[in-house]
């Protein structure tokens, strides 16, 4: 295991979606090669239709397991025996089935070590669900299935602009009530950890969404700041986090003051996601 590059695996998502246009087109450019092993979880008939349908030129190993997989190719694990029929951009049964069959395989590897990290192509939130899958996301999903206890945080970035999420697919009427003192410190805590631990920032400087406008205005707009936040982030500072805040989101992107900050703690999904796609959306992961 020692040397060799950095191994991915990739699932392919909905094969009636774009994972598979972006698969191929992304490996198209052999210097991808360099930087990386691809495994991608899926089906090597779909690919080819895919790359025959799009006229990509991308070449592809087909592999029996993440064991067989060689450095310099795009690997392909075949992790579907029936004949799958494809039917762009249509929401089909068999394409959810195939989009799960393809994440069960690639976290059961993900256990075993096989690949070092994981990248999802999208999948159709209504197709996969079964027995199986009743989750509203990826996010959660590979919470569940290998997180050994351990919450899931959604980070978007664009080189050192990060934005994670306290609540994530949570319907506006119920974040409020979602929102408590516990959870946002849980939120931080994970969020300072990988400020920390992956992207090597000795102490990372947080800064916190209000919930309300105007960061509720002493109560007059709401009492979640008084109540809640506030109360988290006097604890998380009394255990060495530097946080601040909480910040009115209206202005603080607008005006530049996101710049000083190692990452932006939102409240709620569109709080933080609208601005930040706003200003990195080509470029943001």
């Amino acid at each position: 295991m020692e040397n060799r590059k950095i191994r991915v695996g990739i699932t392919h998502g909905d094969i009636n979606g774009v994972g598979y246009e972006v698969i191929l087109k992304t490996f198209s450019d052999p210097t991808m090669l360099e930087l990386c092993t691809p495994v991608v979880y899926g089906s090597p008939k779909v690919a080819a239709y895919h790359r025959k349908a799009m006229e990509i030129q991308t070449s592809f190993s087909i592999v029996n397991s993440a064991e067989e997989v060689q450095d310099g190719r795009v690997n392909v694990v075949n992790c579907i025996e029936e004949e799958l029929k494809v039917e762009l951009t249509k929401p089909t049964p068999e394409a959810g089935k195939a989009a799960l069959a393809a994440l069960e395989r690639a976290l059961a590897d993900y256990r075993e070590g096989l690949f070092d990290v994981l990248v999802t192509a999208p999948i159709n939130k209504h197709t996969i669900q079964s027995d199986a899958f009743h989750f509203p996301g990826h996010t959660e999903y590979i919470e569940e299935r290998v997180g050994e206890g351990q919450k899931a945080l959604m980070i978007l970035l664009k080189g050192d602009f990060r934005v994670a999420l306290v609540t994530g697919h949570v319907p506006v009427r119920d974040i409020a009530g979602e929102l408590t003192k516990e959870l946002i410190m849980e939120k931080m805590e994970i969020f300072y950890r990988s400020l920390k631990k992956d992207f090597g920032i000795d102490n990372p400087r947080i800064a916190v969404f209000s919930l309300n406008p105007h960061a509720g205005d002493n109560g007059l707009l709401g009492t979640e700041e008084q109540e809640v936040i506030i109360p988290a982030m006097k604890e998380m500072i009394a255990r060495g986090v530097q946080c601040f805040g909480p910040y009115p989101a209206d202005g603080f992107m607008g005006s530049g003051n996101y710049t000083h900050f190692d990452g932006i703690l939102a409240m709620y999904h569109d709080q933080g996601l609208a601005p930040f796609k706003a200003l990195a959306m080509d470029e943001g992961v």
